[in-house]
């Protein structure tokens, strides 16, 4: 914590360029006439594999990036001031969840893209970090943007969401996110408990 300053502007630094790219990324999309949102995953098929690795960097339209951008650099700055693993381990599970997911239970003919799913599991993991951990500002900071952006986890239900969300993306990310929350605190509970000799 004696170094939040510091490392805060880092965060902040750090996010903005993230965000930024997937900005200029959606403006090349427009430019080729969205022809990259076929690079997202395609449910249940052998070439719908490749946009597990790609689809959170594609959106469906400047509206969908606009409604992504705020929580996903605000959930990702108060991350990086945890630190880099647990940023890395916890944007890399929640993607790699949420992109598993929407591929084997997505619906068949759908080309899934967006950061939500990343952005549900940055939310998770606050949360069961915070019951974890017993820290307020963790809990505290993941209920206020869980709010602010629309009761979010709701998103991880099909009945809460409209028939073009790809609630199982959501679903995925937020699994992806307790199991980082899950992992990282074990580590961190058994470096505490480690014996000094």
């Amino acid at each position: 914590m004696e170094k939040i300053g510091p490392r805060l502007k880092q965060a902040l630094i750090v996010m903005a360029l993230v965000v930024a790219g997937l900005w200029v990324i959606e403006l090349v999309d427009t430019v080729v006439s969205h022809s990259l949102d076929a690079f997202g995953i395609m449910p249940r098929t052998v070439e719908g594999l490749g946009g597990i690795v790609v689809a959170p960097l594609l959106h469906a339209g400047f509206g969908h990036l606009a409604a992504n951008s705020v929580p996903l650099f605000a959930l990702g700055t108060v991350l990086w001031t945890e630190g880099i693993k647990k940023w890395l381990v916890t944007v890399a599970t929640s993607w790699l969840t949420s992109g598993v997911f929407a591929w084997l239970i997505g619906p068949v003919q759908a080309v899934v893209v967006g950061a939500s799913g990343v952005i549900f599991g940055l939310i998770t993991y606050l949360i069961v970090r915070g019951f974890l951990s017993r820290s307020w500002l963790h809990l505290g900071i993941g209920l206020v943007v869980m709010f602010a952006y629309g009761y979010a986890l709701l998103g991880i239900f099909p009945w809460a969401v409209g028939p073009f969300v790809a609630w199982q993306g959501h679903l995925g990310g937020a699994i992806g996110g307790l199991l980082a929350a899950w992992l990282l605190h074990r580590r961190s509970e058994r470096t505490r408990m480690r014996p000094v000799i």
